[in-house]
């Protein structure tokens, strides 16, 4: 079906309004709205506005029979048109009597003026409305109204100018009554709308440099605890294990005993193993000591990967917090990978460029990720819980594509 002005202006409207909610960047607002502009079919609007949820709350309808608004708007439309019709046509019929009466003094100038106002007035307010609510939009309508009548006014003056002596251009006292009020109303609008900007800005950088100093603090806490089992938990049960081995050695002539305690050390062996591996999910000492290209390399070993690591990333450390998160996003892709994806060849890649840290790791698996599966969607929150990005690109049986993108700072 083919679109009207009325449908356009709707969907404009609904642009201006997400732009406002902040689903859409000034960039997004402008691309759609040009493409708005240019639309030909309610398909080509209904594209525009398919991912924006208060579509429906303004019952627009891509097909079929218009919702109410549309419908309203498009009355409203009609009788613009309707009016501006009949408006030129008294016009010319004024004209015609003007010119067969004869008359010297060109009287139709009166009536032109009374019935371009209105008309006149109307389009510059809708002018001003187009622009998004808030303390600019109040100012230009404030500047456009004034505008508007200390035209209105020159107008009057000129006529009766023309039709006699005047004395003074009494129309420079309204200017400056009309100047007056709307420069101080916008200077009080836009300086209070500048500062709550302002102060928005500011609790933005604020929340932002909260995070990043609770993922640091929470960095350091697990480095903390993991050197703690590493040195203590963990040492005392490798000395337990050694004094079991020793005991065992000591027991050959009671073969009960020496059961019972071969038992224990056993059971110490598994629990040192299983702390190490605890440890390890904490903070891998590798990971602290030496870095993420280190940390990462001996994963895709472990797993049989090939590793591509940027050389910068060799020499420099970023954040602890910053190290972790992307360590746990390489262990995290390799063991899916390994345990469901059944890929024969898998490769990783760590690149830094423009203040962003890149962790690629690409499967020729079977493919089908779920993106909603417990394992990812963690992985989805560590990630944005660093202020990063997870992309996901895995169709069924061509292999699984993960991307997560970090912010550096610097």
């Amino acid at each position: 079906m083919r679109a009207g002005d009325s449908d356009r202006e709707l969907v404009a409207e609904i642009l201006r309004e997400e732009h406002l909610a902040g689903r859409l960047d000034s960039d997004e607002l402008e691309q759609r709205l040009e493409r708005c502009l240019a639309a030909k079919s309610q398909t080509e609007l209904h594209a525009i506005t398919a991912d924006l949820p208060t579509r429906g709350a303004h019952q627009w309808a891509p097909r079929g029979r218009p919702g109410p608004e549309v419908a309203e708007r498009a009355t409203i439309h009609g009788m613009r048109r309707v009016l501006r019709d009949v408006a030129g046509l008294i016009a010319i019929l004024l004209l015609a009597i003007w010119a067969l009466s004869g008359a010297g003094y060109f009287w139709p100038a009166w009536a032109w003026f009374g019935l371009g106002l209105p008309l006149g007035l109307d389009a510059a307010l809708r002018w001003a409305l187009r622009r998004p609510a808030g303390a600019e939009r109040r100012a230009l309508v404030l500047w456009t109204l004034f505008g508007f009548l200390e035209a209105a006014f020159v107008i009057v003056w000129a006529l009766t100018a023309i039709s006699g002596p005047v004395t003074y251009f009494w129309p420079a006292w309204p200017l400056l009554g009309f100047g007056a009020i709307a420069g101080t109303y916008s200077v009080l609008a836009l300086g209070a709308s500048t500062s709550g900007r302002s102060a928005l800005t500011a609790r933005i950088e604020t929340l932002t440099r909260s995070r990043q100093q609770a993922a640091d603090a929470e960095a350091a806490e697990l480095g903390r605890i993991e050197r703690d089992l590493h040195d203590g938990a963990q040492a005392r049960l490798v000395a337990l294990s050694m004094q079991l081995g020793r005991a065992e050695l000591a027991l050959e002539d009671q073969p009960e005993a020496r059961q019972l305690i071969e038992d224990a050390h056993q059971e110490a062996g598994r629990a040192i193993a299983d702390l190490r591996s605890l440890a390890r999910g904490i903070a891998p000492p590798l990971l602290s000591d030496r870095g993420l290209p280190a940390a990462a390399r001996e994963l895709a070993v472990r797993c049989g990967a090939e590793l591509e690591v940027e050389p910068v990333l060799k020499t420099r450390r970023l954040t602890p917090a910053l190290e972790r998160g992307a360590y746990f996003v390489v262990a995290e892709a390799l063991t899916n990978a390994a345990k469901h994806a059944a890929a024969e060849h898998i490769s990783v890649s760590l690149g830094l460029a423009d203040r962003e840290l890149l962790v690629r790791v690409t499967d020729d698996g079977c493919g089908g990720a779920d993106p909603r599966g417990s394992g990812l969607s963690g992985l989805c929150g560590r990630i944005e819980a660093l202020g990063g990005t997870l992309l996901l690109a895995s169709p069924s049986g061509g292999g699984t594509t993960l991307e997560a993108i970090f912010p550096t700072g610097s």
